[in-house]
């Protein structure tokens, strides 16, 4: 099974990320107002991004986002902790370039993520900070179920988060 493929639609193509993808992706990123409701509210930062982007690259389950009529990168997300036996994955880590926020870049990206999940499983959790409004608010398009609240240790703070469950044959009833 290959957690990193290449995936497309008419708006978005996900690559696997490279490690020659982290000037353009950085470009992304460096923006604080992406990060200002996130508990690693400082990942604008290059230190900070860039053990970010190793984390992402090391795991070979990243992707970049590339906007299909610029062929520019505008955003990151990636698949984890990975629970094949149960049936579950998780996806997040996901970002995008400010210009691409309120459209249907988002739901673009996680379309394509959620079809090519639910072939090997059945429930992707998406775990989001109790602050990070934006991305509740985006997720929750997404039709999913909210779930239990729980802490986080992000850099050895902990921060309070919320899971949310899409279950495949939910997802399967809304897109076809």
């Amino acid at each position: 099974m290959n957690w990193q493929p290449t995936l497309e639609n008419e708006l978005v193509l996900l690559r696997p990320l490279q490690s020659e993808d982290y000037d353009n992706l950085f470009k992304v990123a460096s923006d604080p107002l992406l990060w200002e409701q996130h508990p690693s509210f400082d990942r604008y930062k290059p230190e900070v991004f860039r053990t970010f982007f190793e984390e992402a690259l090391a795991g070979g389950n990243a992707f970049v986002i590339i906007d299909q009529q610029t062929q520019t990168i505008i955003g990151s997300s990636r698949y984890y902790d990975f629970e094949l036996e149960n049936g579950k994955v998780k996806i997040g880590y996901s970002f995008l370039d400010r210009n691409y926020w309120g459209g249907n870049y988002n739901f673009a990206h996680k379309k394509l993520l959620l079809d090519y999940a639910f072939q090997f499983v059945d429930e992707v959790i998406f775990e989001i900070g109790e602050t990070n409004f934006r991305s509740q608010k985006g997720t929750g398009k997404l039709g999913v179920e909210k779930g239990e609240h729980f802490l986080l240790d992000v850099k050895g703070e902990k921060f309070p988060y919320i899971t949310y469950i899409l279950r495949k044959e939910k997802w399967n009833k809304m897109t076809r």
